[in-house]
């Protein structure tokens, strides 16, 4: 690859390759293990030492992840309002 390619050629070089693997694989099979791997940080958040019963941090996990992609929704609004 040559030294001086534009970081809008990476993202191009980056978006072919995603959708050349995409065309031959089934992108749920390939994102499963780190989807499964995210969704279970919260669990690992709220009980750390594993000792609540498994309903309850279930639970608490759930409203964890709720709590992160709120959190998420309320930077991006406030990144739109400032544009």
């Amino acid at each position: 690859m040559p030294k001086n390619r534009k970081a809008s050629d990476l993202t191009l070089l980056g978006r072919i390759g995603a959708h050349s693997m995409h065309a031959k694989h089934d992108s749920r099979k390939t994102s499963e293990p780190g989807r499964k791997r995210f969704l279970s940080s919260f669990e690992e958040q709220v009980d750390p030492d594993g000792t609540l019963e498994p309903e309850e941090r279930v639970r608490r996990a759930e409203h964890l992840k709720k709590a992160y992609f709120t959190r998420l929704a309320l930077l991006s609004a406030e990144q739109r309002r400032k544009q």
